[in-house]
């Protein structure tokens, strides 16, 4: 292994391990309709996307949907918090 390519390979795993997710809970409060419009709002999901994550979020009581860094997530989290959806940074 040339040293170029183990340096690729540690700089991939790097970017790999900074890696968070936004993580939607389940709630009894909001409808599937402002999950659903909020996703495509905040985090650009088309509206199948939108409405598959609404559903796997009320069966399974959770759902990432959106990846990437802590930096750009954070405002995409906080959007959805100020709309009333319980969400997390993972």
């Amino acid at each position: 292994m040339t040293e170029e390519k183990f340096y690729e390979d540690v700089l991939k795993k790097e970017d790999h391990s900074n890696k968070r997710q936004i993580v939607v809970w389940n709630d009894d409060v909001n409808t599937f309709e402002w999950v659903i419009t909020s996703l495509i709002e905040v985090c650009n999901h088309h509206k199948e996307q939108a409405e598959q994550c609404a559903l796997i979020v009320h069966n399974n009581g959770k759902c990432d949907v959106k990846s990437g860094s802590y930096d750009e997530l954070k405002p995409l989290a906080t959007e959805l918090l100020n709309r009333q959806i319980n969400t997390t940074i993972e």
